[in-house]
């Protein structure tokens, strides 16, 4: 169980620094400063593995790896495998937003320098491919391969690799070798900067909650890899997909399309592949947030050929024995269960008898159209509340675009007359009994729409918002220290 305390949540991509996007570098270090001085204990981010067409986290081509736009040029100097002449053209004024595709288009070559410069010999990456090679080997390969087939999906490509013939993959691998030695030396960089990171975190008090999505990508190293353990065919192809069923919201229902899990075979291995992901993530991470977790208790199936999710179906999923399983392998492990959307009392069950903490967003706790658990007088201490989410508006925004009646049932609950919401809803969270308040930046900034993270229903220009740099003041720190010390967190 989390302790009484409180957090930021802030994407690891928003941070500001002249690189184009955030990285692990000096301003991911200030940034554990600020939240250290501003009492707090945790930082929320968004997964942290490599993105590829929409630009969102939560779509990966690993559920092992991690992006590479993320590691610190700086660093990679003060290491000697970089000059700053050669960052020079890389270097620029912090953009507001993230360019993906400038990124795309130009970092590689930047890295590809320092990757020469790490000799293949080098202990320390020896020691870490070889402690990493359950997934890194496959990883590596298909990253290698998805450039030889100009970046399609791995279902395009020839059979004699999309099959995995072995002959064929030991050609591929030869073939491939620099490139695939690329891609295995980026992720050591990576992980190099993310440890001495979360050592810095460490030392000044601060844990970082990590998050993973429950599906891995139709379009990842991990379902080319074992196809066996997904809902596939003879031919390696998808049978079903995720997603979510027809609403009030949405009258075709959600079609994620994520490959579903054929949870009989991972039950036959005792979830190895889970509790080996989950090991992973522990690792990496002091607290995981499991995205859509109400899908180990049932989840809903579409046919892979179908355009809307109308014809879907639910379907049980592995329930209190994988959770066993997770007990067994990781006693103790602190992992928070989002439980949004669409909950049954056989969803609840099963988060009791997991012992995880489930979510509380009180964006939600005001919609006059629907009953919730919500308000705070409603939580449980065994809970993580949050103003918004990475999916949710600002609630800022909220204010200005939610329903009058919404926005009044706010105030009058909250006692927030003449002052902007945010600030009730902020008090409120930290007030309420849950364990844990994660405050998402933009709300302590009392940031409007413009920096949102994401909305769901939109297939492109999210993921994108930067922290001004100047934004973490003092004051804004005495602030939040202030409150945190009020509420007991």
């Amino acid at each position: 169980m989390l302790k009484r305390a409180s957090g930021i949540l802030l994407p690891v991509s928003s941070l500001p620094g002249p690189w184009g996007i955030g990285t692990l570098g000096k301003e991911a270090r200030q940034f554990v400063d600020f939240l250290a001085a501003a009492g707090q204990t945790y930082w929320q981010i968004l997964p942290v593995g490599p993105t590829g067409y929409g630009d969102s986290p939560y779509q990966s081509f690993s559920a092992f790896a991690a992006n590479p736009y993320f590691i610190d040029p700086d660093t990679l100097i003060a290491r000697g495998l970089l000059t700053e002449e050669e960052t020079r053209a890389d270097r620029g004024e912090n953009p507001a937003r993230v360019d993906y595709g400038a990124l795309y288009a130009h970092r590689h070559a930047l890295l590809q320098k320092a990757a020469d410069r790490l000799p293949a010999g080098d202990a320390g990456f020896t020691h870490w491919k070889e402690k990493q090679s359950d997934w890194l080997e496959d990883y590596s390969l298909f990253m290698a391969l998805k450039e030889e087939n100009d970046q399609q999906s791995w279902t395009c490509w020839p059979d004699e690799v999309r099959l995995r013939r072995p002959d064929a993959l030991e050609r591929a691998r030869k073939r491939l070798a620099g490139r695939v030695d690329y891609w295995r030396k980026i992720q050591y960089l990576f992980y190099c900067q993310w440890a001495a990171l979360l050592e810095y975190a460490h030392g000044k008090g601060v844990q970082i909650i990590g998050d993973i999505p429950i599906y891995v990508s139709p379009d990842s190293s991990d379902i080319w890899a074992a196809p066996e353990l997904f809902q596939t065919d003879g031919d390696r192809r998808l049978t079903r997909v995720a997603g979510c069923p027809p609403d009030a919201f949405a009258a075709d229902g959600q079609l994620w399309g994520n490959p579903l899990y054929d949870w009989p075979r991972h039950k036959a291995t005792g979830y190895a592949w889970w509790r080996r992901r989950l090991r992973h993530a522990l690792t990496i991470y002091d607290v995981v947030r499991i995205d859509h977790f109400r899908g180990f208790e049932s989840y809903y199936s579409i046919p892979a050929r179908d355009t809307t999710a109308q014809n879907g179906s639910w379907q049980p999923g592995p329930g209190m024995d994988f959770i066993g399983a997770i007990h067994a392998e990781m006693p103790g492990a602190q992992i928070i269960a989002e439980d949004l959307g669409y909950l049954t009392p056989q969803v609840k069950e099963l988060l009791e008898g997991s012992g995880y903490p489930g979510m509380k967003v009180l964006q939600f706790a005001f919609d006059r159209r629907e009953a919730g658990d919500y308000l705070p007088h409603n939580y449980l201490h065994n809970s993580v509340v949050y103003t918004g989410t990475h999916d949710n508006t600002t609630t800022a925004a909220w204010e200005t675009d939610a329903h009058p009646e919404d926005v009044a049932r706010a105030r009058a609950y909250l006692h927030a007359e003449g002052e902007p919401l945010v600030e009730g809803f902020i008090r409120a969270a930290m007030a309420s009994v849950s364990a844990t308040a994660i405050i998402p930046m933009q709300d302590w900034l009392g940031l409007g729409a413009e920096t949102r993270m994401n909305v769901p229903s939109r297939p492109w220009g999210n993921w994108q918002w930067r922290l001004e740099p100047g934004a973490l003041t003092p004051a804004l720190a005495q602030r939040i220290a202030a409150l945190t010390e009020l509420y007991g967190r």
